[in-house]
């Protein structure tokens, strides 16, 4: 696996910015009308690649991947420590298949039971177990000081990003809180 720059690997200034190079590519060919926005998409899946790198390292040796995170971090959120497996998809924005994937394999590792829901038995809810809890704070505590706390943006940065990506989304169909446009 090929190291990618960040703040202990410096970007190698005697390779050409690929990203940079496509979208000269995509202009002599006949292309300019949508060179920018070919280098925003590829900068993005680049960006995607990047940080989901610095998640791995920080996950993997706990045995969670972000997917499996995300679904103990909601848990753990939440004051009765569970929900409905439905709502978990929706909450996530995921198909219900990979919910049910996500919890089988938490279930598995004893992070999560599943709980019949009393008043309707058709109603299986995902349940935070206390080794659960713990895994998702430490993977919490290592998500904070090793990709969240170090971006490599500043603040105002961050929240200009934030804005743009939170415009896209929004014209993509998300359904966008006002005020969360910004941080």
């Amino acid at each position: 696996m090929v190291s990618s720059p960040g703040p202990d690997r410096p970007a190698r200034p005697d390779r050409p910015d690929p990203i940079r190079e496509a979208h000269r590519q995509w202009v002599r060919h006949g292309w300019a009308d949508a060179a920018d926005a070919m280098a925003v998409v590829t900068s993005l899946v680049r960006v995607h690649q990047l940080l989901h790198e610095r998640i791995d390292a920080v996950l993997r040796p706990l045995g969670l991947t972000f997917a499996r995170y995300e679904v103990l971090r909601l848990l753990a959120f939440t004051t009765a420590g569970s929900l409905p497996m439905t709502r978990l998809g929706s909450l996530l924005q995921v198909h219900p298949t990979s919910v049910t994937s996500a919890v089988d394999r938490l279930e598995r590792q004893g992070f999560v039971v599943r709980e019949r829901q009393s008043a309707d038995r058709r109603v299986v809810r995902a349940a935070i177990t206390d080794t659960g809890r713990a895994v998702v704070e430490e993977a919490t505590v290592g998500l904070n000081d090793s990709v969240f706390g170090e971006l490599g943006l500043d603040p105002d940065e961050t929240a200009d990003l934030t804005r743009l990506l939170s415009t896209y989304r929004r014209h993509a169909g998300d359904r966008v809180e006002p005020g969360e446009d910004g941080v």
